[in-house]
């Protein structure tokens, strides 16, 4: 009559791989990684935060990249800082993947160009993607953070 285990009798997809793979190593590019499992998929999960929240920002119309970055400091009270490392980056990420397009157009009221980045019909959709895992896994994690009567 061991311990039960919190986890058993619940399955959530996202979850289980999280924990599959703590300590492993993996092949990237060819070589074999020392990053642990967990460590790429914490860093996917970031990736794929910094996505949604991208995403979001230009469902509210076309912007360029340091307008994007203002936009989600601001709305989030300065407490997510975008760097040029991270946003530039995921941009281009998602404009491979389609969810994006850009343009380069002339800045109001300056003697330069910036890239306009728009929401693609595609990216819409990945949105809603997105904004419901990312609402399963806030779920998840308030659940165990804090717990209703019946669950603890």
């Amino acid at each position: 009559m061991g311990l039960k285990s919190p986890f058993e009798n619940r399955s959530h997809p996202f979850l289980d791989n999280w924990w599959s793979g703590v300590y492993h190593r993996s092949l990237i590019g060819g070589r074999l990684s020392s990053m642990t499992k967990e460590v790429q998929q914490r860093m996917a999960v970031l990736q794929g935060t910094l996505d949604m929240l991208i995403l979001r920002t230009l469902l509210y119309g076309t912007a360029h990249g340091h307008q994007i970055g203002k936009h989600i400091q601001r709305t989030t009270n300065d407490f997510l800082q975008m760097q040029h490392g991270s946003l530039y980056p995921a941009l281009h990420r998602l404009e491979q993947r389609g969810w994006v397009v850009s343009k380069w157009e002339p800045a109001p009221d300056r003697n330069r160009e910036f890239k306009y980045y728009r929401l693609t019909e595609k990216g819409r959709k990945q949105l809603v993607v997105e904004e419901s895992q990312w609402k399963q896994m806030a779920q998840a994690v308030a659940r165990v953070m804090w717990p209703t009567a019946e669950e603890s």
